[in-house]
C-alpha cells in the first residue's frame, strides 16, 4: 500500500522540523562571549586580533581585516579594489545578492558569466568573451564550498590587468590543488552567518597577501580614518588621527569577534563532521533515478557548506515547487540556493533579462538544497532520504 504523503494528510517521515542549516554553540563559545561582556572591550578590541590572526593562519594568508558582515567584506574588497562607476565587475548569478550588490555599491556594473552545470560554479571557459576595456575586477563565487578554479581564473587576470575577489562566503577551510581558499586570489571574502560552518553571529573577513590592499581595507572599514604617521598630514599631535578617504563603520565587535576566536578553532571537526554527512547523503543517492548529483572542482576540496542536488524533473510527474512543499510537510527542511541574481525584480529595473546565462536558469529551475549542518547525526540523514523516496514515489511518472 502506498504510504500517504504528509501534505495529503499522511503522517511526516519526522515528527520534528529539520532545518536546513544551523549554528552549532558549545559552553566554551559562550565563557569566551562573557569574558568580553565582564571586561574592558565590547567594540573592537584584543579578540578581533586574536580572530583576524587565527584566520590568516589557517589560510596562510598574510592578512585579515574582520568586519561585520561577508557583505560588508564584499564591500570593502571592492573599495580596496578602487572600483568605481563606469568599470564591469564579472560575477556569476548563482550566488546570493550581496556578490553582485557590492559591485553596484561602487557604482559599477555587474556582468553576469554563467556556470558549469555540474559544480555551479563560474565556467572559466567563458569569463573571456565577457571581458570588455571596461573590466575591472572578476568575483568568483566558490558555490556550496567547492573552490574554483581560481589558478585559471589568476591566469586570465593577471593576462587583462583584472583584480579577483573570491567569494568564498560558503568556502572557509576548503582547498584547491593543496592551497586553502583565502590565498591565492588578491582578495578573498568570508562569511560568519549563523548558517556557515562557523559564526560570529554576524561577521565577515576579507583575506589578502596584498600590503596595500591590506592598508586600504583597514580604512575603508573605520570611515577612512587612519592614525599611521607615515600617510597622514600632521605627523606632530599625538592625538591626532585623519579621514584620508570615504570609508564605513564596518567595525566588529568583540563580542562577535570572541564568539568568532572560539569557533574558529573547531572548524576542522565542523568540516570533518559535514564531510561524513555529505558522503552519507551521496552513497544513498547514488544511482537514485530521479536526482543527479553535483560533482567537484578537480583537485579541489569541498568544505560543504550546503548539500544541493538536482532533480530530473522528466521522470517525476510534478514541478519543483510540489516536491519542495511534500518535503515541507514531512518536516524536511529544504532550501533553494540560489534564484539567479539577475531574476530579482530590482535587477530587472536595471535592466537585466532572462536568457543572458541559459546553463544558470536551467540548472536553477532544478536545483533542491538538503540539510546539512553540523548538530546533524546519521539518522537525521536516513530521515531526509526516506522523505525524498517517499516523495518520488508517489510523483514517479511510472506511479
Amino acid at each position: 500500500m502506498e504510504e500517504k504523503l504528509a501534505i495529503n494528510g499522511g503522517t511526516p517521515v519526522r515528527k520534528e522540523f529539520l532545518q536546513y542549516g544551523r549554528q552549532y554553540i558549545d559552553d566554551e563559545d559562550i565563557s569566551k562571549v562573557v569574558e568580553v561582556l565582564k571586561g574592558d572591550y565590547l567594540t573592537t578590541g584584543p579578540y578581533v586580533r586574536e580572530f583576524e590572526k587565527a584566520i590568516a593562519n589557517k589560510v596562510g594568508s598574510k592578512y585579515a581585516v574582520a568586519v561585520t558582515s561577508g557583505t560588508s567584506a564584499l564591500h570593502c574588497a571592492t573599495l580596496a579594489a578602487g572600483l568605481e562607476k563606469g568599470d564591469e565587475v564579472l560575477v556569476t548569478p548563482m550566488t546570493f545578492a550581496a556578490s553582485a550588490n557590492c559591485i553596484l555599491y561602487v557604482g559599477a556594473t555587474p556582468v553576469f558569466v554563467d556556470i558549469e552545470e555540474n559544480t555551479g560554479n563560474i565556467d572559466v571557459s567563458k569569463i573571456e568573451e565577457k571581458i570588455t576595456y571596461k573590466t575591472k575586477a572578476i568575483i568568483a563565487v566558490s558555490y556550496r564550498g567547492n573552490p574554483v578554479k581560481i589558478d585559471k581564473i589568476m591566469d586570465i587576470a593577471k593576462k587583462h590587468n583584472l583584480i579577483v575577489i573570491e567569494d568564498a562566503a560558503h568556502a572557509i577551510g576548503a582547498k584547491y590543488k593543496d592551497s586553502y581558499v583565502g590565498n591565492n586570489a588578491n582578495m578573498t571574502i568570508f562569511s560568519f552567518h549563523p548558517v556557515k560552518h562557523i559564526t560570529t553571529g554576524e561577521g565577515g573577513a576579507i583575506t589578502t597577501n596584498d600590503k596595500e590592499l591590506y592598508r586600504k581595507l583597514i580604512e575603508v572599514r573605520s570611515h577612512g580614518i587612519t592614525r599611521n604617521v607615515d600617510i597622514m598630514e600632521n605627523k606632530d599631535d599625538p592625538w591626532y588621527y585623519e579621514q584620508i578617504d570615504l570609508g564605513y563603520n564596518y567595525r566588529m565587535p568583540d563580542i562577535n569577534a570572541a564568539l568568532g576566536a572560539s569557533q574558529i578553532k573547531k572548524l576542522d571537526s565542523f568540516i570533518e563532521k559535514r564531510k561524513e554527512l555529505a558522503t552519507l547523503y551521496s552513497s544513498m543517492l547514488k544511482g537514485n533515478q530521479y536526482v543527479t548529483l553535483l560533482e567537484d572542482t578537480e583537485d579541489g576540496f569541498n568544505s560543504e557548506h550546503i548539500y544541493v542536488i538536482k532533480l530530473n524533473l522528466e521522470k517525476l510527474n510534478c514541478t519543483r515547487r510540489e516536491i519542495f512543499s511534500a518535503l515541507i510537510k514531512e518536516n524536511i527542511g529544504v532550501n533553494v540556493h540560489y534564484i539567479p541574481v539577475y531574476f530579482h525584480p530590482y535587477y530587472r529595473k536595471l535592466g537585466y533579462k532572462r536568457g543572458i546565462c541559459p546553463v544558470c536558469e536551467e540548472f536553477y529551475e532544478r536545483i533542491i538544497t538538503l540539510p546539512l549542518h553540523v548538530s546533524m547525526n546519521r539518522d537525521d540523514v536516513i530521515s531526509v532520504i526516506k522523505a525524498l523516496d517517499k516523495v518520488f514515489k508517489y510523483y514517479s511518472i511510472e506511479a
